[in-house]
């Protein structure tokens, strides 16, 4: 699980959660594990939200999956 909010590991600051986003739509991991259920016996795929954070400091960015059901 991710420390919230995480700190920069060079600049030792609280890192600031952003939204990653490509054009109009978010960022996910997607899994090559299928999702449980109906959805995962016809292929669908776990996907997790991508949560963004970034040093106001030196500009480091990370990302984590958001894992919380």
């Amino acid at each position: 699980m991710v420390e919230m909010p995480p700190r920069c590991p060079d600049c030792s600051v609280e890192m600031e959660e952003m939204t990653l986003a490509a054009g109009t739509y978010n960022l996910q991991f997607v899994s090559e594990e299928n999702r449980e259920g109906i959805l995962g016996s016809i292929g669908v795929k776990q996907k997790f939200d991508a949560k963004a954070f970034v040093c106001s400091e030196c500009g480091l960015s990370r990302m984590y999956a958001d894992l919380t059901d």
